[in-house]
């Protein structure tokens, strides 16, 4: 019966299968995925978002008026009591035989986008709002959201300390300059100086301030008092990157630890990357392997190839070198000094080693300034953690832990001081040997999920035009 109040307690249909609660009377509450049947019993499909699995639930027309039911279309709220029995039905082990029925909310057949099934992934990124609704992109949320457990319990086991790093920041560690700015000055008529430039001295801060592109340079700040750290927040870069790769608002996992060296810095790389994948196999499981039915068929496989397989680990001179000699011609051409595409690394990845890679040593021109020198002059101690279809997925280094090397290279590479003073103040104060890395979130979400746009594994994309939601 339609429009009744319930005080029966509601089970989630995650927890709906158990066998214990065979032969009672449930109450569950969700969204209709389907309705079909004929003038003697219809099927509706009902989800709650805890599982990709729908519950049936049977409404015997001798019970029900057909005109109450009228109401139930595909993406209604419904909440419903009835008696759980085993199914005949192929593909599920029980359903609900409907008692009663409250219509929480209705939607219009003719105007609810996901009436129909089958819409491509371009046209649900143009209804994000809704898009969670759907079996992919509720799997890709549950996925995601058992990847953010599975890091801090990673970190939280291992003993190290969650640190928040600032989101508004004056300094801009990649040295890109593509950072979006904050200000509380009137565009229509900004202060000037008498040099005719912008007067930040008036600004909310009193000097120029940006969304943080990473959270790496305070993260130090922690691990050298704290031993060892972890950021994990959103950051923003304002390239105006339109590719399947790139987002202006993502996630980043920056560990910071003093006392570690590259090899060591190595080493929890690849614990931690296996640890998350072992993870989300294990407790997302359902949804991986939905999408693994409906959109990559070797993703479990690939998963598994990534959990099951040492990773190699050479210098980047000796990848150039495999590069150069593979008789493969590549889009960007390979030489030592490039910095490497996707196409390198992949064919490092899958068709030379066929296992992950871990490249080190790096030519310093193509990497970060904090990045600490090797003796030869040329290379730094930095790698990067490459996986098959996606290529590079981490990216760390052993941080440059002499003053006097820092700040040359900060000189040589025309870093105002005035930004830099408080980090250079780490090695002139109880310097030691540290290493960090840091892992885009969201490249992992697309790596355990087989998607292949990095918009599709974020809730809500921000990305160059598109600032909706």
């Amino acid at each position: 019966m339609a429009n009744s109040s319930y005080n029966m307690k509601r089970t989630k249909i995650v927890d709906i299968f158990d066998p214990a609660l065979l032969d009672t009377s449930v109450c569950v509450k969700g969204w209709v995925r389907t309705r079909r049947g004929n003038k003697h019993v219809q099927f509706v499909a009902l989800n709650d978002g805890s599982t990709i699995k729908n519950i049936q639930i049977v409404f015997d027309l001798s019970k029900f008026d057909e005109e109450q039911l009228k109401a139930i279309t595909t993406g209604s709220s419904l909440c419903i009591i009835g008696q759980l029995v085993p199914s005949m039905g192929k593909g599920q082990t029980c359903e609900i035989q409907a008692e009663t029925f409250e219509l929480y909310g209705s939607a219009d057949p003719t105007t609810y986008p996901l009436q129909k099934k089958g819409h491509t992934l371009e046209f649900l990124r143009e209804i994000a709002h809704l898009r969670p609704r759907t079996n992919t992109f509720g799997a890709i949320l549950r996925v995601r959201s058992v990847l953010a457990y599975a890091i801090h319990k990673f970190f939280n086991d291992k003993g190290f300390f969650y640190l928040n790093t600032p989101l508004i920041t004056a300094s801009d560690c990649e040295g890109a300059g593509a950072m979006f700015q904050v200000t509380t000055l009137p565009m229509n008529d900004l202060p000037k100086t008498e040099e005719g430039d912008i007067d930040y001295s008036k600004d909310f801060f009193g000097k120029a301030a940006a969304l943080t592109v990473s959270g790496q340079l305070e993260g130090e700040l922690g691990a050298t008092a704290l031993g060892a750290i972890y950021t994990f927040g959103p950051t923003f870069r304002a390239e105006n990157s339109n590719t399947p790769r790139h987002l202006s608002e993502f996630w980043m996992i920056e560990p910071e630890m003093a006392f570690y060296e590259i090899e060591e810095n190595m080493d929890l790389a690849e614990e931690f990357i296996k640890y998350c994948i072992s993870f989300a196999l294990d407790k997302a499981k359902d949804d991986i392997e939905f999408l693994a039915q409906m959109y990559d068929k070797d993703l479990v496989e690939r998963l598994k190839f990534v959990i099951h397989n040492d990773f190699v680990r050479l210098t980047y001179t000796e990848g150039v070198k495999i590069l150069e000699q593979s008789g493969r011609k590549f889009e960007f051409p390979v030489y030592w000094g490039v910095d490497l595409a996707s196409e390198h690394e992949r064919y490092l990845v899958e068709e030379h080693f066929k296992k992950p890679v871990i490249l080190t040593d790096y030519p310093k021109e193509i990497k970060a300034f904090y990045m600490k020198q090797n003796e030869d002059g040329k290379t730094v101690r930095a790698m990067d953690v490459l996986f098959p279809q996606i290529g590079e997925i981490i990216g760390g280094s052993e941080r440059e832990a002499d003053y006097d090397k820092l700040l040359k290279r900060i000189e040589e590479l025309g870093i105002p001081m005035k930004d830099m003073w408080w980090y250079l103040d780490t090695r002139r104060y109880g310097s030691v040997p540290h290493s960090g890395f840091g892992l885009g979130f969201e490249r992992l979400v697309l790596f355990v999920t087989g998607m292949t746009n990095i918009r599709d594994v974020i809730p809500f994309p921000r990305t160059p035009g598109n600032a909706e939601f």
